[in-house]
C-alpha cells in the first residue's frame, strides 16, 4: 500500500489561543523560571509589553500539532525551530505545515541520528531528538514537515520536523487501543463468529 502523503501536501492549520495560563504553565512545566514568562511587571521593566511564551512551550505545541495530525504512533525524530515574533497573552498562534520529504521503509533508528541525543541550538533556536522506532526494528516511514506559526504580530516560529511513522505505510481510520493490532475490519461472513 502506498503512503497517504505526498511531497507538497498541506496539513490542516491548528489555532491555539495564547493565554496567560498557557504561557506560565508551559514555562513552569519546562522549568524555565525566568520572570519574563510569568511576571508581567518585571517583563515590562525589561522592555516587553507583557509576559511571553518560551521556546520550549512553542516546541511542545509544534510537536502536538504534528502528533495530532499523524496519530499517536508518530514519533518526532528531529525538531529544529527558530522563534521570531513573541507570543503574548490574548493572541492566537496559527500553526501550518507542508510535507517537504518522504522516505518509506527505513530501518528503525535510521531516520535521524542517535536515539536519545538532544542538541540545543543558539539563542532563539532549539533542536531536539528523541528515541523512536518500533521495538522489533520494523520499517519506519519518515515524513519531513516544514512548520510555520503566525500570531497577530507576525511569524512566531519556523522550523522543520522529521516524523517517523513506525510499522505502517498507511494510517488507520482510528487509533488502535492498547494491546490491539491493526486487524482488518469484520467480513460479512465472519460477522457472527
Amino acid at each position: 500500500m502506498t503512503p497517504p502523503y505526498r511531497v507538497g501536501d498541506e496539513l490542516p492549520p491548528l489555532e491555539i489561543p495564547v493565554t496567560r495560563t498557557l504561557i506560565v504553565a508551559g514555562a513552569v512545566a519546562s522549568r524555565d523560571f525566568q520572570d519574563v514568562h510569568h511576571d508581567a511587571e518585571l517583563a515590562r521593566e525589561k522592555g516587553s509589553p507583557d509576559i511571553f511564551m518560551n521556546i520550549l512551550t512553542t516546541n511542545g505545541l509544534v510537536g502536538r500539532y504534528l502528533t495530532d495530525h499523524f496519530g499517536p504512533t508518530a514519533v518526532l525524530r528531529k525538531v529544529a525551530i527558530r522563534l521570531g515574533a513573541p507570543n503574548y497573552p490574548g493572541d492566537v498562534l496559527r500553526l501550518t505545515g507542508r510535507i517537504t520529504e518522504l522516505a518509506g521503509g527505513a530501518p528503525a533508528g535510521a531516520a535521524d541520528g542517535v536515539p536519545g541525543e538532544v542538541v540545543c541550538g543558539g539563542p532563539g533556536e532549539a533542536v531536539g531528538r528523541v528515541p523512536g522506532g518500533p521495538a522489533g526494528g520494523g520499517p519506519v516511514d519518515v515524513v519531513v514537515v516544514q512548520v510555520t506559526g503566525d500570531n497577530g504580530i507576525g511569524r512566531h516560529v519556523t522550523g522543520t520536523v522529521t516524523v517517523a511513522l513506525p510499522g505502517r505505510t498507511a494510517l488507520p481510520d482510528r487509533a488502535a487501543l492498547p494491546g490491539e493490532t491493526d486487524l482488518p475490519g469484520p467480513s460479512p461472513e465472519g460477522a457472527g463468529a
